[in-house]
């Protein structure tokens, strides 16, 4: 006789196996639900990219329309203000509170997200993986493609480059694009940045300046969700790239009410394919982060206060970061000439700029009142750092990033006030403005504690006390001699 307690782990055991089973077939057929999904998305990702993308082309096949350009806009040019010394008598005098009455305030729009592609690019599996590798601005970058695939361009014809972008659409260049985008974010590129290193992607791959390499560069740029527009001249392929702030110095060419740039120099008339790629954004020459390019440490350079002795610092900057500097374009946006200065002010310090300079001040800050730290940075901009002209320099004018004024032997007026407002608001959390004269460019900072005399701004019911780093030896509150005030204008920084 079986007993009953065996039978019933028998039939538990039993009930076990048969649950189990159902829910391996229950599993299985959940992941059969999901795999089926998976590619169902995929292909549906797929075929509206390449639906997209064969209109596209559809539409490069017409015949371009002629565009004449328009002739580069320069730089103003203003009479500078030289710097003048306080004389050593009036150093000592009390300073005295009077209002700046401030004609105009200009406060930049705030960046927006970079663009993205139209829909998310699927990574193609390859049973072996090639990469390319290339160099930008010093810094070694790779990603996944097979160099020895060529593209073929024949000619800048309108048939010519559409038979070319169709060889672009294989998936051989989606992994690419991925990586591209992926490189953007962990390199924290701007949106220059990213053209720039598709340009050296390009002509690693294709030849310098060749037309492949521009229709490849246009391909990458334009599927990572950039606007765009190819145009041709004397069989030679060019690629204009729309931008939300108007480039000084640049031939442009306007289409649609939009004004495009080349990134390299354009011809006076250009037959142009003006065809839309769904959700395209025009590039934005803000920088918001700090760009991760290898570091390739300057001489080090010692920048000391007169005033107060021995407050200073021992500098080097990244010589990568300056070349790309180099490249950046003077600019301003929405319709503002004023805001050309904001992009420079609000870009953060480079990090191992300030990895390195700002453990220094704040050793020697401790201790001090916002008002005696303030002083210190002012005589050490003021003092530390020689002054000239742009136009005996450079030619013409060039603002500089913070960093900039670190490296170059000279630096002006504007320079000055971008290095000593980001001074400030990194090293102190004190907010702070650039006050705009005729030819000179001052700076002012709201101080949060104590009652700081002055010059002063008033601004939403915060007020800002000036500071001029071209106002040698001049304490926080003086107003360089012969400014107008009627004419001052105030641009909000971050």
């Amino acid at each position: 006789m079986i007993h009953k307690r065996y039978i019933i782990i028998v039939l538990g055991m039993a009930l076990s196996i048969a649950w189990g089973h159902a829910q391996t077939l229950s599993n299985n057929k959940l992941r059969r639900g999901l795999d089926d999904f998976r590619k169902q998305t995929r292909k549906e990702l797929e075929d509206f990219r390449k639906q997209a993308m064969n209109e596209f082309i559809s539409f490069v096949r017409n015949p371009w329309k002629d565009f004449e350009h328009t002739a580069p806009v320069p730089v103003p040019e203003e009479k500078p203000v030289p710097p003048v010394v306080m004389p050593e008598e009036d150093e000592q005098k009390p300073v005295e509170e009077k209002p700046i009455v401030i004609e105009e305030v200009v406060t930049p729009k705030p960046p927006q997200p970079q663009p993205q592609p139209i829909e998310p690019i699927i990574e193609v599996p390859v049973e072996v993986q090639k990469y390319t590798a290339f160099t930008f601005f010093g810094t070694q970058c790779k990603v996944r493609f097979d160099s020895d695939i060529k593209l073929t361009l024949d000619g800048a014809s309108n048939n010519n480059v559409a038979d070319a972008l169709q060889t672009l659409t294989g998936n051989s260049y989606d992994n690419m694009i991925i990586d591209c985008l992926a490189l953007r974010d962990s390199l924290q590129l701007s949106d220059w940045a990213y053209l720039q290193m598709l340009r050296s992607l390009a002509y690693s791959i294709e030849g310098e300046r060749t037309n492949a390499a521009t229709l490849l560069m246009a391909y990458l740029y334009m599927q990572s969700g950039y606007k765009m527009r190819l145009g041709a001249n004397d069989n030679r392929l060019y690629m204009l790239y729309a931008s939300k702030h108007y480039i000084y110095d640049h031939v442009s060419y306007e289409i649609d009410g939009e004004t495009y740039f080349g990134i390299e120099q354009l011809p006076t008339r250009l037959s142009v394919c003006n065809v839309e790629f769904p959700n395209e954004k025009p590039l934005s020459l803000y920088i918001n982060t700090c760009q991760r390019f290898t570091s390739m440490p300057s001489d080090i350079r010692r920048i000391t206060s007169k005033r107060y002795g021995g407050f200073g610092i021992e500098a080097s900057v990244n010589k990568n970061l300056m070349d790309f500097y180099s490249t950046y374009p003077t600019s301003f946006i929405d319709d503002d000439i004023m805001t050309r200065w904001a992009m420079y002010a609000n870009t953060p310090m480079d990090i191992t700029t300030s990895n390195l300079v700002y453990p220094q001040l704040r050793r020697q800050m401790e201790g001090l009142s916002q008002l005696e730290a303030v002083s210190r940075l002012l005589n050490m901009v003021q003092t530390g750092l020689e002054y000239e002209y742009d136009d005996k320099v450079w030619g013409g004018d060039r603002a500089f990033f913070a960093e900039e004024s670190l490296f170059y032997p000279y630096c002006d007026c504007e320079d000055r006030s971008i290095l000593l407002t980001r001074l400030v608001r990194d090293l102190l959390g004190l907010k702070c403005i650039l006050v705009y004269y005729p030819g000179h460019l001052a700076s002012a900072i709201e101080f949060s504690e104590g009652n700081v005399k002055g010059d002063y701004i008033m601004y939403k019911g915060h007020k800002y006390i000036i500071a001029d780093g071209t106002y040698i030896n001049a304490p926080i509150g003086q107003t360089m001699p012969e400014m107008d005030n009627a004419t001052a204008r105030m641009i909000v920084l971050d």
